[in-house]
Order: C-alpha cells, then sequence, then structure tokens
C-alpha cells in the first residue's frame, strides 16, 4: 500500500474520531447543563482613571498624645532645698513604707511600673525608719543618696495647676430630726463594681460602677435620683445625719471630714466608694449658670452663695451626678488613697497615672497669698478633678484655716518625683485621653 493511501485512510480516521469526540463532548455538556447548571459569575471590568495629585497633600489631623518626660536634675537644683524642714513629712514618708511593707517585692510601684517594684523600696525605707524625728539633716542624705529627683514635665512645659483640700467640719446626730435631717450613707447593698482583673481589661480602663437590673449592669442612680429617693434608706445604712446640707456637699466634694456630736465628741468619716457618675465641681456649675461672676468662683464664695440662696443653691448641687458613700474612720486620718493617714501640709493628690502612690515629691508651688509652698510632701491621694502629668491637690488639714487656703487655692507650679536609685529613668509615656 503506498504511502499516500495510508496517509489518506490516518487522515479519515483522526477526523471521524474528531467528530465523534466533538459529538460527545456537545451531548455531555447538554447533559450537564440539564442536571448541574453552572454558577454565571458576572465580572464587571471597569477602567479607573487616576485622581490628580494634589500640590498639597491633605493634613490629617492626630490625636493628642502629649508626651510626658521624667528628667534627672541634682537636689541642690530643688528651689528651697536647704531652707525647708523636710524632716516634716518623715511620718508621711514612714507611713508609706509601711504600706510597702506587706507586698511581695516583685510587685510593682506604680502604674506600669513607673516607680519600680516593692523591691526597690527596701533600702530607702530601711534608711528612712532610722532617721529619727526633727532630724533634717539627716533625712536630706537619705534623699541625696538614696533617690534620683525628676522634673516632671508634659507637652505644655513643666507648669501644672495645683488645688488644695481640707477635712471638713461638720455637725451630726445618730437620730434624725428636724435639724439633724441630711443623710451620709455608706456603700449601698446594690451597688456594684466591674473586677478589671476578671474580664482581663486594661488598667487604663475607667472603673464601671453600677446596679442590676433585669439581668443587665446599668449605670448606678446620680446625685438627684438619690436625694429625691425617699426609701434610699433601704438600699444604704445612714450613717449619721448632718444640720447642713452644704457641709455634706463640701464634704461629698472633699472626700474626708470630722463630725461632731450634739456631747461634743468627734467622729471621723471618710470616703468608701462612689456612683460611677463623673464629677462636676460646684463651683464651675454655679459660673457656668451665670449667678456667680469670674474671681468669685472659690469655695468659700461658692459655700456662702449656697447658704444665702438654699433652694436654688440645692438644685445647683444636683447638677453634679457624682456621689460619695462613706465609713468610719478609727485612729488617725484622713485615709488617703494609699490606705495610710494623710499629714496636713505633707500630703499630695496626685493622678496616679503619671506619680506612683508613696513617693516623695518636691513642690515648686505658692499657696493662694503668693507664699511659697516650696519643699517635701508625699504622693498619697488623689481625687476625681486631679487629671495630668502635672495636677496636684495640696492637703491643708482641718479647721477654718485650712478651709480659707484649701478653697482660695488655684496655682500655677511645679514639682519633682523622687524614686529610688535602683529604679530606671521613666521612659517618656503618652497621656491617655479620659
Amino acid at each position: 500500500m503506498s504511502n499516500d493511501r495510508i496517509s489518506r485512510i490516518l487522515k479519515s480516521q483522526v477526523t471521524a474520531y474528531a467528530v465523534a469526540s466533538f459529538l460527545g463532548f456537545s451531548v455531555g455538556l447538554l447533559v450537564a447543563a440539564q442536571f448541574f447548571p453552572p454558577r454565571v459569575e458576572r465580572i464587571e471590568i471597569i477602567k479607573t482613571i487616576p485622581a490628580p495629585v494634589p500640590d498639597t497633600p491633605p493634613r490629617v489631623e492626630a490625636e493628642s498624645q502629649p508626651l510626658v518626660t521624667y528628667t534627672p536634675v541634682d537636689v541642690e537644683q530643688l528651689p528651697g532645698w536647704s531652707d525647708d524642714s523636710v524632716s516634716e513629712a518623715l511620718p508621711s514618708l514612714k507611713n508609706a513604707c509601711l504600706a510597702f511593707d506587706g507586698r511581695p517585692e516583685a510587685n510593682s510601684v506604680g502604674r506600669d511600673g513607673l516607680g519600680g517594684t516593692v523591691g526597690d523600696w527596701r533600702t530607702p525605707c530601711a534608711a528612712l525608719d532610722l532617721v529619727t524625728p526633727g532630724d533634717d539633716v539627716g533625712l536630706r542624705t537619705v534623699l541625696r543618696d538614696l533617690f534620683v529627683p525628676y522634673a516632671v514635665s508634659s507637652s505644655e512645659g513643666p507648669v501644672g495647676k495645683f488645688t488644695g483640700y481640707y477635712e471638713a467640719s461638720l455637725r451630726g446626730s445618730n437620730t434624725r430630726s428636724e435639724k439633724y435631717s441630711v443623710p451620709l450613707y455608706a456603700l449601698p447593698k446594690d451597688l456594684v463594681e466591674l473586677d478589671k482583673r476578671a474580664f482581663a481589661l486594661s488598667a487604663d480602663v475607667p472603673s464601671v460602677i453600677g446596679q442590676v437590673t433585669d439581668r443587665r449592669l446599668v449605670p448606678y442612680d446620680g446625685r438627684r435620683a438619690i436625694e429625691q429617693d425617699a426609701t434610699f434608706s433601704d438600699r444604704a445604712e445612714v450613717l449619721i445625719w448632718v444640720d447642713d446640707p452644704v457641709d455634706a456637699h463640701l464634704l461629698h466634694i472633699q472626700g474626708s471630714g470630722r463630725v461632731r456630736m450634739p456631747d461634743g465628741s468627734e467622729r471621723r468619716i471618710g470616703y468608701a466608694g462612689n456612683n460611677g457618675r463623673r464629677f462636676r465641681g460646684i463651683g464651675g456649675i454655679l459660673l457656668s449658670a451665670g449667678v456667680l461672676g469670674p474671681g468669685q468662683g472659690s469655695m468659700p464664695s461658692v459655700a456662702d452663695w449656697l447658704r444665702d440662696n438654699p433652694e436654688a443653691g440645692r438644685r445647683f448641687m444636683e447638677d453634679n451626678p457624682r456621689f460619695i458613700f462613706f465609713r468610719w474612720i478609727d485612729g488617725p486620718g484622713p485615709i488617703g488613697a494609699l490606705g495610710v493617714p494623710l499629714e496636713p501640709k505633707r500630703s499630695l493628690a496626685v493622678d496616679p497615672k503619671y506619680i506612683p502612690y508613696g513617693a516623695p515629691m518636691w513642690l515648686d508651688v505658692d499657696d493662694p497669698d503668693g507664699q511659697p509652698l516650696d519643699g517635701l510632701v508625699v504622693a498619697l491621694d488623689t481625687g476625681s478633678a486631679i487629671r495630668g502629668a502635672v495636677r496636684g491637690d495640696y492637703f491643708w488639714g482641718a479647721g477654718d484655716a485650712a478651709f480659707a487656703k484649701a478653697g482660695r487655692m488655684n496655682s500655677r507650679g511645679s514639682y519633682y518625683l523622687f524614686l529610688p536609685r535602683s529604679v530606671a529613668q521613666p521612659s517618656q509615656i503618652s497621656e491617655k485621653p479620659l
């Protein structure tokens, strides 16, 4: 058989196979289409036109997070270093060391270990324990040899706001009467505070305080609801009845006080908790309402206006939704946030995000009469209005003189933080918005 014939046969067979395959494939597709319909996806092709590039890129507003810096300084540079009677702060320093005594050495001191660990404070506290009352030279030696002072500054600089507080004075009775009709409450039975550690929440998360209603945690009642609730004593024990609603409101602001009983005896009362609502200062409320003018917002002026205008005053005081609950204090006091007694003129309330409790501080600030308060204090307390890297509340003590100073203090000044030498210099940190 010739090669041409063989080629024609092969081509015809290939063609037949191709036709058969095509017909089989087509029938298969037709059957598949009947029983297995395909998923049709629509694809749309869009031609993009590049946007023109602006001459100046748009400015993105970044969230304000000012840096807080801690700069080491020499103790000799501290204002009034050689003149202050530093030993007056010795009781506060020793009380702070007592608070550290019962804690494990690895525990952090301050937020995120800002003040090192409890172990870092063992040697300085042992040295402070050997300093005798009135020994200014000995205490200066301990501060110079075992501590490093750091100037504290925010993005706005080293100058901040300093106010004053005091231990309020009240008159009270265990029995309600026409004279004694204003209640001071203990912690309510239905008040709940969320355990942030149990829920693995950051320490920066604000405290969550409320009450359970229909199996849900909801905000606790505000001041107006509490004070207008005639049955609130079913939810919280009345510790004492006092005779002046203004004095009671001032106690809610100050957090601690002394109650003089009808027989002349006194009992000390202190902060136990709050209702979780935001604080609004009564001075700011009256200024915003226009009933007081600029320069009239001092606490003595505010207290006088409230007493002269009792009905309107009651309504304005209810505009501060924060409500404080109390407990009796036995022994020395008042008690600060560290859990130790406060010493007049040697204790400072601070923002614990930036200043660790128990740390010595050096003030560079004037009192409301322009007299310098330069000297040694101890960070032992805080308050709802004490927020910021350079922000202090100076404890004046008790009595009318303390009230007159504390109520008028609104000064600008600076401070320095003492930390043990074994603690590394604090890094710059960002202020976290509330």
